[in-house]
């Protein structure tokens, strides 16, 4: 396993995120277990979940399914890189969701009480809040950070001009602030290299890429079809985006045939040579799933790959960061 610092902190992560959303809905608590178990085998120490994930009202499922495999002891806890998140909905009350103080301080205190830890490590706003001033939100966070519960903040789904405004924010009050961004980034979903991925470098935050391989569209579904498994690609909104980009897959697959590598290493791999990025997050269902992420970490995309990758996933205008992208 590679491992980088997360942003400009002195934080060592892996190079890629163990994503959790599947415990509990899709992945069984034992077989949640195993994979965790061999996430630490592979040396994957940065997990990723949320206090909305089981995605049933106020339960917080899959922190507490974390919170039972670290009770297991055996040094899982101080060995993970532990995030997770604050925003959705928790309760059916007013206070129950969003960034107010309030509900900040209440939220962390939930989660660290379903994930029998005594410290989030990494503490992420799961989306931005239009209502809430900075000053209450920093205020709340470094409350947590005072009190040793939140070691890092980081936010998710920010826009460039969100993350400058907490950045601004946070220098004011001699803060920290955010220390990472995660946001929908792969071959097909290309737009924060418009302004997200450049303020990001600018203010010293690490990119930790979600859905990476776009819903499974980037992790062969066609070869998937042909061979009768089944595969995500084919049904949901995954279904509508293979109808209409399935040209563009087809050639996709053949050039990672030709390289000699499956796709979904292929995106991943590219993902990994992307500026700024940290840690793209997968999500296995199954153990298999897992043991075959890794296979990214050996794929060398050298320029030529890279260029026809361009070529079938097209950046947003001319490339590159605003405005250049578009503009003289």
């Amino acid at each position: 396993m590679e491992y980088t610092n997360l942003g400009r902190t002195g934080l060592s992560v892996s190079r890629l995120c163990l994503g959790t959303m599947n415990f509990g809905p899709q992945t069984s608590e034992p077989d949640s277990f195993a994979i965790m178990d061999r996430a630490l085998e592979h040396g994957i120490n940065f997990f990723d979940t949320a206090n909305v994930y089981g995605w049933q009202l106020g339960e917080g499922i899959t922190e507490q399914i974390i919170g039972r495999w670290f009770a297991q002891g055996g040094g899982r806890r101080d060995k993970v890189v532990l995030a997770t998140k604050v925003y959705g909905k928790m309760g059916d009350w007013p206070n129950d969701q969003g960034l107010s103080a309030r509900h900040i301080i209440r939220a962390c205190e939930e989660s660290l009480r379903r994930l029998q830890t005594d410290t989030i490590d990494l503490y992420q706003m799961h989306h931005v809040s239009r209502t809430t001033p900075w000053e209450e939100i920093w205020q709340a966070m470094e409350t947590l950070v005072a009190q040793g519960k939140v070691l890092y903040v980081g936010s998710s789904n920010f826009a460039g001009w969100h993350i400058a405004q907490a950045q601004a924010a946070a220098g004011r009050r001699n803060f920290l602030g955010l220390v990472s961004e995660q946001s929908i980034y792969n071959l097909m979903t290309r737009h924060v290299e418009l302004e997200v991925i450049p303020a990001a470098q600018h203010y010293g935050l690490g990119i930790i890429p979600w859905s990476p391989l776009h819903g499974g569209l980037l992790a062969g579904v066609l070869r998937k079809m042909a061979e009768g498994g089944a595969a995500r690609g084919t049904s949901g909104r995954a279904a509508d985006a293979l109808a209409e980009h399935r040209p563009t897959i087809e050639a996709y697959e053949k050039l990672c045939a030709d390289l000699g590598h499956d796709p979904a290493d292929v995106a991943l791999a590219w993902l990994l040579s992307r500026p700024g990025v940290t840690a793209p997050i997968i999500g296995p269902r199954t153990l298999d799933q897992l043991d075959r992420s890794l296979g990214a970490l050996t794929v060398d995309l050298d320029e030529a790959p890279q260029k026809r990758l361009d070529d079938l996933f097209p950046p947003i205008g001319n490339g590159g960061p605003a405005p250049e992208a578009w503009a003289w």
